[in-house]
């Protein structure tokens, strides 16, 4: 079965693997993320750290947040720095999802000397995306 965004999602963990690689576990997560834009963007991508995104309600924003990097503007990237992900590290990238209606979230930390990442999605928009092309 092939993944959205599965080779972009691809690429953007292997530049994740070479920055604890090379850094190793311990810093704060501001490192980790501006370590990860050099990686992105010596692999060619588009990478913007702290993008803002607007959260809307019946047309209208109600707030922002900002997505720890976003890249080729498909891929939201949440950065953690923790001893380990969390329900609620879930549940908050899920609701950046939903509110940008972007596909695909990656979740990573950071934060021991093995990489832990997980691939989300917007089951939400994925779901309305098919019943469209049911049409």
């Amino acid at each position: 079965m092939k993944y959205k965004h599965e080779e972009l999602t691809r690429e953007i963990l292997g530049a994740c693997f070479e920055v604890i690689n090379e850094l190793g576990a311990g810093f704060v997560e501001s490192v980790y993320e501006n370590a990860l834009l050099i990686a992105l963007r010596e692999k060619g991508l588009h990478a913007e750290k702290q993008r803002a995104l607007m959260v809307e309600f019946r047309g209208q924003v109600v707030g922002e947040f900002f997505a720890d990097v976003l890249v080729e503007d498909k891929v939201i990237v949440e950065l953690k720095a923790v001893k380990a992900l969390l329900p609620e590290h879930q549940a908050q990238i899920i609701n950046y999802l939903k509110a940008t209606e972007k596909d695909v979230g990656l979740l990573v930390n950071f934060g021991s000397s093995k990489l832990e990442y997980k691939r989300m999605y917007n089951s939400w928009n994925i779901d309305k995306q098919d019943a469209q092309d049911e049409k």
